[in-house]
């Protein structure tokens, strides 16, 4: 059972989508996160990729962020993630697409869309990270004070910097791994 740790929805419960094969963040590793985020999300702005239940944005809108983006390539999940909003009363201040995530950022990127918070958890051991953050650290899709989480295994092979990203911090957790990428000046990008 999966359940709102902070905020304003603290302790409601989020529906799973069932017959999906998704693998939400675990209970310990999304409160690791929001304890290493900063405690105020007032005003950010919050894109998650793979979305699968939403459980990190939903997390963040519940702690004050002000918008949110849920992507993912699956219907079924897309309407459970749509439902958890509406119960929550936060779908006004949330989106939700049906996507893969290189399409979704060619979007936003052309939509010139900007965010404080990049959360991406895709599939396991699939090098979808890796792709991804090559895909996140060309696009200017971050505010420059912003972070790009990324969940993955242990097992996948994660770069130090891509792009205008460079690697800030890494935490492990069993399997699980979160690496946060922070943007890079331009003098360090172009080295």
């Amino acid at each position: 059972m999966m359940r709102v740790t902070g905020g304003q929805a603290r302790g409601r419960r989020l529906k799973v989508p069932r017959g999906e094969a998704v693998r939400p963040t675990a209970a310990r590793v999304k409160e690791a996160l929001f304890n290493i985020l900063p405690h105020d999300l007032s005003g950010l702005s919050v894109l998650e990729l793979f979305a699968g239940t939403g459980s990190v944005a939903i997390e963040a809108l519940s702690r004050g962020a002000e918008r949110a983006l849920l992507v993912d390539a699956s219907e079924r999940s897309a309407e459970a993630i749509r439902n958890n909003l509406r119960q929550l009363g936060l779908a006004p201040r949330a989106r939700v697409r049906v996507a893969e995530a290189s399409q979704a950022l060619r979007a936003l990127e052309r939509a010139g869309e900007r965010f404080d918070i990049i959360f991406l958890d895709p599939p396991y051991d699939r090098g979808l990270a890796h792709g991804t953050l090559e895909r996140i650290g060309r696009a200017e899709l971050l505010r420059p004070s912003g972070v790009v989480i990324a969940e993955h295994s242990v097992r996948e092979k994660v770069e130090e910097a891509y792009g205008a990203l460079a690697l800030a911090d890494r935490r492990r957790y069993g399997d699980t791994v979160l690496s946060f990428f922070r943007p890079r000046s331009r003098n360090e990008v172009t080295r």
